[in-house]
């Protein structure tokens, strides 16, 4: 790699990094508890699923340019693995990321697949239509950092379905009023609406009531199940990566015990500094048991 070469690629991690900084998440993004080879290609990949999902959710763009956009985003991975890398920081960031690791930029392809997803549907009628999305949306990033360190199993890769699906869930619960005011999505399946007699006139008022109440703790007991199902992995990943998987468990279980003990269930809950420490000690803790 010329020295021209490799300055664009360090800009493009810095935008990279830049853009992860911007963003509000529940889960930390390449903290310190990453080992530090790791950090820019996670960056990377943030930078992608986080460019792509605010195209489909951002700004007052007609469908068809989201569309287009989305499909732009596709040709520049075609672009990378022709061997021809875009002109522009997140791609130049990514390519290296993608060629130096060996990652399948088919996981990228269906990280887009959800977000075109986005664009077109709202409606979700069942919970297997909820988990093919999130086949989609979240377990992708999973297996792409099990092939960044080299532990891709068919086990690793099983319990790492469970954990994404079930942080994704976890993102729904929490953000049922804004996903329905900002997009007008409504993620719980439309079936167990009815089942619980909730209508989406519900939702749109926010009315708290106790059918509600009983619905939404319906999801937070299947999405805990999800999290416990894949939560041995933060204990089969050694070393620091198994350290931040553990805190992003933890953070994850705490995050549904505040949805099922507020009063709110149209209310974001979110980790204080409290819950922070609490979570970093017990991460730590739980890798010497």
């Amino acid at each position: 790699m010329s020295t021209r070469e490799s300055e664009a690629v360090r800009q493009g991690y810095r935008w990279c990094r830049t853009l992860a900084r911007s963003h509000y998440e529940n889960f930390p993004v390449a903290s310190f508890f990453l080992p530090a080879p790791l950090r820019d290609p996670v960056v990377a990949i943030y930078a992608f699923a986080r460019s792509a999902d605010d195209i489909a959710d951002e700004g007052d763009a007609a469908v068809d340019e989201r569309l287009q956009q989305l499909d732009a985003m596709a040709l520049a991975l075609d672009a990378i693995d022709s061997g021809t890398t875009p002109d522009s920081p997140l791609y130049q960031a990514l390519a290296n990321t993608i060629t130096q690791n060996n990652l399948p930029t088919a996981l990228f392809h269906d990280l887009l697949s959800a977000f075109r997803q986005d664009v077109r549907k709202n409606r979700y009628a069942d919970f297997g239509e909820v988990m093919d999305y999130c086949r989609r949306s979240a377990n992708p990033v999973g297996h792409l950092l099990l092939h960044l360190t080299g532990q891709a199993s068919e086990r690793n890769l099983a319990m790492s379905d469970a954990l994404c699906s079930a942080l994704q869930l976890v993102n729904f619960l929490q953000d049922i009023e804004q996903d329905y005011r900002e997009n007008g999505r409504i993620y719980i399946p439309l079936d167990e609406m009815q089942h619980f007699a909730i209508s989406e006139q519900d939702i749109a008022q926010q009315h708290n009531s106790f059918q509600l109440r009983l619905l939404v703790q319906h999801q937070i007991q299947r999405t805990a199940k999800l999290l416990r199902a894949g939560s041995p992995l933060g204990k089969v990943l050694k070393g620091r990566f198994g350290l931040e998987l553990r805190a992003i468990i933890l953070g994850a279980a705490r995050l549904l015990e505040k949805l099922n003990q507020q009063e709110n269930m149209f209310s974001r809950p979110r980790l204080d500094f409290a819950d922070r420490w609490r979570i970093m000690l017990g991460a730590i803790k739980q890798g010497f048991i």
